[in-house]
């Protein structure tokens, strides 16, 4: 009897699928911070703040970082095989699939980066001044400012995740026609720009547009759309 999950192809499959699994819980997550956690933060009082610090957030936390993690590792491993079915990168880049999957990898591969160096570091120390707090002791001078951090690098999360799915799913759904006269150099310099201008932001900036949900969403959507006409144009 031939175990169909156990040849090249199921074990694709596989990878594929815990890369959904892995990504619901993560973006999932993402997603309840800002859709949701956000905004009961913003009326809760100072206890109930302090009660979701200590004892809901350090939970959802480890969901959201470790989703994250898997997420990471099983696109990597599927992407990398199918990327060795070319004869160089480049080959694999100017096709359509390369090119959109590689825009979501991008996306994908930043938030990774936002989660586990930007967003817990900023978010252990909030949780550490709210355990402070709780026991009777005095709240960290440092949590505010982490806690702003860690917000920014949410809301480009969110903003960069819109797009994210938009071309991880084109790649398979809704292919570009690829020309050998396309400009793919002057395509990536302007996403190069863009990407390293929201990033830069996530870092260094201030939260600005990004406060509200909605100004986040819109910005998200801008961003898939500015992509796609960049596509469109220079492909």
């Amino acid at each position: 009897m031939e175990w169909t999950l156990l040849n090249a192809n199921g074990i694709l499959f596989l990878l594929r699928w815990l890369h959904y699994f892995f990504g619901v819980i993560w973006i999932g997550h993402l997603y309840y911070f800002n859709f949701v956690q956000g905004a009961y933060l913003a009326e809760a009082d100072a206890s109930a703040k302090t009660s979701l610090q200590t004892k809901l957030l350090p939970r959802a936390l480890w969901w959201f970082r470790w989703g994250a993690m898997g997420t990471m590792l099983t696109g990597v491993l599927y992407l990398g095989h199918r990327i060795m079915q070319f004869p160089t990168f480049g080959d694999y880049l100017m096709t359509s699939y390369g090119m959109t999957i590689t825009i979501g990898s991008i996306l994908g591969l930043t938030m990774w980066a936002n989660v586990w160096f930007v967003i817990w570091p900023n978010q252990k120390v909030v949780i550490q001044s709210a355990n402070q707090v709780s026991t009777g002791g005095t709240a960290l001078p440092t949590a505010a400012a982490a806690g702003g951090r860690a917000l920014v690098a949410s809301r480009i999360n969110t903003v960069f995740s819109i797009p994210m799915l938009f071309f991880m799913g084109a790649a398979s759904h809704l292919p570009f026609p690829m020309q050998p006269e396309s400009n793919y150099a002057l395509f990536w310099l302007v996403f190069g720009l863009i990407w390293a201008g929201f990033v830069g932001w996530g870092l260094k900036g201030k939260i600005g547009f990004l406060q509200t949900l909605k100004n986040t969403l819109i910005a998200g959507f801008a961003l898939a759309a500015v992509i796609y006409v960049l596509l469109e144009v220079l492909l």
